[in-house]
């Protein structure tokens, strides 16, 4: 039990893991950050744009309400302001990795590639010798 401990807490403190942790809590964060700027600023001008339509109450209906069932229907408001979360949430994403990439291109052309030093005329004719020594054992 101690080694299954051991081997957990070498998973768990490796860079790319916590990497991955950090970043999955700033995701839901900013997930939440997202959705209350579609449902509280977004929908209320598009609210106010088409004449007062509330998408939440945007709904299709498949079956009535009766005494003892519950309305069965498609909640097609909710859906789409779903789907203006996503492509928020999906352009930061793109914007933010664009960000990235382009910085990563500067780092990498600021990387100086050194060649490689031709051996001096000296040290070719040193090295020759030491061959034809081998070659002579």
């Amino acid at each position: 039990m101690k080694q299954f401990f051991k081997e957990f807490k070498d998973f768990a403190s490796k860079g790319n893991i916590m990497e991955l942790a950090i970043g999955v809590i700033i995701g839901s964060a900013f997930g939440k950050i997202v959705t209350s700027l579609v449902n509280d600023l977004i929908m209320p001008i598009v609210s106010v744009l088409t004449g007062g339509l509330n998408f939440s109450d945007i709904k299709i209906v498949l079956v009535q309400a009766t005494e003892t069932k519950a309305a069965v229907a498609i909640m097609a408001g909710n859906f789409i302001k779903n789907v203006v979360d996503f492509l928020i949430i999906a352009f930061s994403i793109f914007i933010m990795i664009r960000a990235l990439t382009k910085l990563k291109r500067k780092e990498e052309a600021k990387i100086v590639v050194v060649e490689p030093v031709a051996p001096v005329e000296n040290e070719l004719s040193i090295l020759k010798d030491i061959k034809v020594l081998l070659e002579k054992k």
